[in-house]
């Protein structure tokens, strides 16, 4: 009987294969993963869309911590396994790529037309205005604002956001738009509380739909905003393969699963597909 990695490797080589990655995949690349090994729970209540729009104390904490987060996010590189995607995909096997991180480093590493699930980090958008702005820029306005913000994180999860003391917060100021000077900004990403776009999550299905195999990268499936690909594929009688360290909740609809770092796993498959791999 062949081993996991063999058998991911055959159902890989006939292609079709749609790519539905988690926090797992980027815990290489520096940014840890809320609930994998190498990922730590949270020691506070992530921030819903309902909070950040009504209270303006819960902003400025965000923003301190974010600001910290990005230090960190902004930098970080794509790793093998981000690499093994992109040329997977080159080579014609991966027809999609639908990601529920909000770090851009499948992009990074070369994969085209990825759908983000819940957005990226490095866009904001005036909720008054509607003008969406690169984070850079909003990085040095933040930097202007408070020129002696040196505040150190604990830790940084998955979505940028630090742990910061309340010292720390209480002297960081927050900014507002730019354009419209009093809409209030917010990232590009899709909070708790807050709606995946309707048309975002029908590209998903349709991919998902669409495709010969579904590739779970890095998910724990914990959550229904990524398990319901498993769900829908499971239905439509399409395999699921799953590459992850620990179980998930999307196990029993596996065909194939994958116990191992996910950078050395994906590697070494792109690298037994290197005659169909550019």
């Amino acid at each position: 009987m062949p081993d996991p990695l063999s058998a991911l490797r055959d159902l890989v080589a006939e292609g079709g294969v749609a790519v539905l990655s988690g926090a797992g995949l980027s815990t290489e690349s520096g940014i840890p993963d809320y609930r994998g090994p190498t990922g730590a729970a949270r020691t506070y209540a992530p921030m819903t869309y309902q909070t950040f729009t009504r209270d303006a104390a819960a902003r400025r904490r965000y923003w301190a911590r974010s600001h910290v987060g990005w230090q960190v996010i902004g930098r970080a590189a794509p790793n093998a396994g981000h690499q093994a995607v992109a040329a997977l995909q080159r080579a014609g096997l991966v027809d999609a790529v639908l990601t529920q991180n909000v770090d851009g480093l499948h992009q990074a590493a070369g994969a085209r037309d990825v759908v983000e699930l819940h957005g990226n980090i490095d866009r904001v958008v005036c909720l008054g205005c509607g003008q969406t702005t690169p984070r850079g820029d909003l990085d040095q306005r933040l930097r202007a604002a408070n020129p002696t913000f040196a505040a150190l994180a604990a830790a940084v999860n998955p979505d940028g956001d630090a742990d910061l003391d309340d010292a720390a917060v209480a002297v960081f100021r927050p900014v507002d738009c730019a354009r419209c000077r009093s809409g209030v900004l917010k990232p590009d990403v899709v909070f708790f509380g807050e709606s995946v776009p309707p048309e975002r999550v029908d590209r998903c299905f349709a991919a998902v739909g669409a495709a010969r195999l579904l590739l779970v990268l890095g998910s724990s499936l914990t959550v229904m905003s990524g398990r319901r690909f498993v769900l829908r594929a499971a239905k439509l009688g399409i395999p699921v393969a799953i590459v992850n360290q620990g179980p998930t909740r999307g196990d029993a609809y596996a065909t194939i699963k994958v116990d191992a770092p996910l950078g050395t796993a994906l590697q070494a498959l792109a690298h037994s597909l290197r005659s169909s791999v550019p």
